[in-house]
C-alpha cells in the first residue's frame, strides 16, 4: 500500500506547459484615460504576435460576447470591419470563427472562455489563409475590462519575450539539493533508543525495526512493480484527471502530515526537557508528541482548505513537500547499487517517453506528462500537489497569466535521492568517510544546474532525470572503480552482507560495522 501511495506522488519531474502567453493592453477611449493589461493565450504557429508595443497595432475593440460567431448571421448589421472582435467560445472550431471574422474584414479575433484557457488548435494549413491574430481570453477578464474601462475600448495584442532567467530557480535549486543531502544523511543515522525501555524491550524494538526496514527495501522485483504502478497511474490520470486528482490530494495530505511528524519528532525526542507522559494500552506516550501530531494534522488540514490560494499557501506546500521527501528518503532503502541503477534507468526512460514520445500518439499532440502536470484539457482547476514551487521573482507575461511559479517535481528529488541515500549508508557501513555520499551529492547538484542551464537556453520544460541520472550514476560508478569497490558497491548493502555473512567472509571483512551488528543480534 505504501508503494502504491508513493507511486502516485512520484509521477512528475520538471514540467511546465510550453508557454504561448501574450498580453492584451486595453485603454479607455472615454474621458478618463485608464490602462489595464490582461492575459491572452494564442497559437504562435498560426500567427506570432509582436514582441513589443512599438511594433503592435492598436485596434478598436468590439464586444460580441452575446454570440459565438459560428454563422455569418451572428455578425451585427454595422459590421466588424477593422475591429478587434470578442466572441464567446462555442460549438464551432476556432478556424470557423476566424474565417467568418476575416470574411467580414476584422483585424483580430478574441475568443472569451468561461473554462480554462488553451492555445487555439486546428489545421495549420487552413489557418495560413486567414492571416489574423486569434487568441483566447478569460470571460471574467472581459467583464472586468468593461467594468473598469467602459464600453469604448482600444486594445493592443503583443507577446513580450520571457526573461532568460528567473532567480526563483536558484531557490528551487537550494531546496532540492538541501533536501537530498539532508534526507540522505538522515537515512544513515540510527534512531536513538528510548531510555524508558528495558533491555529486553530494546531488543524487541530493534528486531521489529529491522523487520520494518526489510519491508521498506526496494529489491529489483519491487522496483519493476513500482515503475509499472507509476506508468499505470499516469495513464489513468490522463483519462480520469478530474476525479483522480482528488485522490492524489487526499493521499498527499495524509502522507505529508505523517512525514512532517516523523521529521519533527526526530528532533523533539532529542530535547531533554518536557518529557511528561502517560500510559495508554501498556505503552508510555509523551504528551509533547501528541501535541506535535495534532500540530502536523492541523497544518495538513490548513493546506487542504487553502490549497488554491497562490499568494501564500506555496510556503506551507513546500514545507510539507520537503518533509514528505525527507521522510521518503529516510524510510525507503535501496539494498544495493544494482537496484539503484534499475530504478533510475527505468524512470529515465519513463520520463523521456511520456514527455517527448507521447505527443506522437495523443490527439492534440501534447505530451501526456505535460497534460497531467498542468491539468490542461481536464476542465478542472485543481493541480497535482507533487511539486516544489517558488514564485517567480522577475515580472513577466507568465506572472500576468497566472503561472507565477518555478516548479520541480518530487520525483526529481526522491528518485536520485534514493541513490544518494544508498551511498550514505554504504559509507557508514564501510569506510565512514562519506566519500560516496559527498561525491554523489555534488553530482546531483551538477545535474540540477545542467537542467536549469538547458531550461534557460532551450526556453522549454526539461525532464530533469535526463540530466540527473547520468550525472549521479557515472559519478558513483567511477568512484567505485577508482576505489576498487565496484563488486561490493554493486551487490551489497548491510542487508545483503548480513544475509551472506556465513558465505563470504572476505566481503564482510570490508564491513566491520555489519559484523558488529550481526554479533549484537546474536541470541546467544
Amino acid at each position: 500500500m505504501a508503494t502504491v501511495a508513493a507511486s502516485l506522488l512520484l509521477l512528475l519531474g520538471v514540467f511546465q506547459a510550453e508557454a504561448q502567453e501574450g498580453i492584451l493592453r486595453a485603454s479607455s477611449n472615454e474621458t478618463s484615460p485608464k490602462i489595464r493589461e490582461y492575459c491572452i493565450i494564442f497559437n504562435e504557429q498560426w500567427m506570432p504576435l509582436p514582441s513589443t508595443l512599438t511594433n503592435a497595432t492598436n485596434y478598436q475593440l468590439q464586444d460580441l460576447t452575446s454570440t459565438e460567431l459560428c454563422n455569418s448571421s451572428d455578425v451585427p448589421a454595422e459590421g466588424i470591419k477593422d475591429k478587434l472582435v470578442v466572441v464567446m467560445r462555442g460549438n464551432c472550431t476556432f478556424i470557423e470563427k476566424a474565417r467568418i471574422a476575416v470574411g467580414n474584414h476584422a483585424k483580430a479575433l478574441l475568443i472569451a472562455s468561461t473554462s480554462g484557457l488553451i492555445p487555439p488548435k486546428g489545421n495549420t494549413s487552413e489557418y495560413e489563409q486567414l492571416q489574423i491574430p486569434v487568441a483566447l481570453i478569460s470571460y471574467a477578464d472581459i467583464l472586468s475590462m468593461k467594468k473598469v474601462l467602459g464600453n469604448q475600448i482600444s486594445a493592443t495584442l503583443y507577446s513580450p519575450p520571457m526573461p532568460s532567467m528567473d532567480y526563483s530557480i536558484l531557490i528551487v535549486f537550494f531546496i532540492a539539493v538541501g533536501t537530498v543531502a539532508l534526507g540522505s544523511y538522515w537515512s544513515g543515522i540510527e534512531e536513538p533508543e528510548s531510555e524508558s525501555l528495558s533491555p529486553e524491550s530494546r531488543s524487541k524494538t530493534r528486531r521489529g525495526s529491522k523487520n520494518e526496514d526489510t519491508a521498506n527495501i526496494l529489491t529489483p522485483v519491487t522496483v519493476l512493480f513500482f515503475v509499472i504502478i507509476v506508468i499505470v497511474m499516469i495513464v489513468l490520470l490522463y483519462f480520469f484527471y478530474k476525479w483522480l486528482v482528488y485522490v492524489v490530494i487526499a493521499i498527499f495530505s495524509v502522507a505529508s502530515a505523517i512525514s512532517l511528524y516523523n521529521c519533527l519528532s526526530a528532533l523533539v525526542r532529542r530535547i531533554p526537557y518536557c518529557k511528561c507522559s502517560f500510559i495508554c494500552s501498556s505503552r508510555r506516550i509523551e504528551v509533547r508528541l501528541v501535541m506535535l501530531a495534532l500540530f502536523c494534522i492541523t497544518l495538513a488540514a490548513v493546506w487542504v482548505v487553502f490549497r488554491n490560494n497562490d499568494r501564500w499557501i506555496w510556503i506551507l506546500h513546500d514545507c510539507l513537500g520537503v518533509a514528505f521527501c525527507l521522510n521518503f528518503l529516510k524510510t525507503l532503502k535501496m539494498p544495493h547499487y544494482k537496484s539503484c541503477v534499475i530504478l533510475l534507468v527505468l524512470l529515465l526512460i519513463y520520463d523521456v517517453f511520456f514527455v517527448f514520445i507521447t505527443p506522437l500518439f495523443t490527439p492534440n499532440h501534447e505530451s501526456i506528462m505535460v497534460e497531467v502536470a498542468t491539468g490542461s484539457g481536464s476542465g478542472s482547476s485543481e493541480k497535482l500537489p507533487v511539486v516544489i514551487r517558488v514564485p517567480r521573482l522577475v515580472p513577466s507575461v507568465a506572472t500576468l497569466c497566472g503561472i507565477p511559479f518555478s516548479v520541480l517535481g518530487f520525483g526529481d528529488i526522491i528518485v536520485p535521492g534514493l541513490l544518494v541515500a544508498y551511498c550514505r549508508r554504504f559509507d557508514v557501513e564501510t569506510n565512514g568517510y562519506n566519500i560516496y555520499f559527498i561525491l554523489c551529492t555534488i553530482a546531483y547538484a551538477v545535474g540540477m544546474m545542467l537542467t536549469f542551464v538547458v531550461l534557460i537556453v532551450m526556453k522549454m520544460a526539461q525532464p530533469a532525470l535526463l540530466y540527473l541520472v547520468p550525472c549521479t550514476l557515472i559519478t558513483c560508478t567511477i568512484t567505485a572503480i577508482t576505489r576498487k569497490e565496484l563488486r561490493i558497491f554493486w551487490t551489497g548493502s548491510v542487508y545483503e552482507v548480513l544475509q551472506g555473512f556465513n558465505r563470504t567472509s572476505t566481503q564482510t571483512d570490508k564491513f566491520p560495522r555489519a559484523q558488529q551488528l550481526l554479533y549484537d543480534d546474536d541470541p546467544s
